[in-house]
């Protein structure tokens, strides 16, 4: 099952430590299976509020992404962003091929008139 790292960045002035950041980090994914999705693109809010920037990197499994999350290769760069860019990262796991959201809803439907 596929797994994201989601990145909502906010505040990111530019600063030659993230030009470093930028270009060291695919060699750091890429070894876990690793790929941009979403990379600080433009984005249209539909509701709510959300400002700044998106990245998102898209990894076979949650193990691959904890892996590269948690390698040397990571942690040694990772400062660079960390000391000039705040937000939040995420990591999720994705649905499985075939997903079928009205299982999910069926399942909650079952447990609300259980109660």
């Amino acid at each position: 099952m596929p797994a994201y790292v989601i990145a909502h960045l906010q505040d990111a002035a530019p600063h030659p430590e993230v030009a470093d950041y930028i270009e060291r980090l695919p060699a750091t994914f890429e070894p876990y299976g690793g790929r941009y999705l979403v990379h600080v693109t433009q984005h249209e809010v539909l509701e709510g509020t959300w400002p700044g920037a998106v990245v998102m990197i898209g990894f076979p499994g949650a193990a691959e992404a904890r892996a590269w999350w948690d390698s040397p290769a990571y942690q040694e760069i990772a400062p660079l962003r960390s000391r000039h860019i705040e937000g939040d990262i995420i990591l999720v796991d994705g649905v499985p091929e075939g997903y079928d959201a009205s299982v999910t809803a069926k399942a909650m439907r079952e447990a609300m008139s259980a109660e």
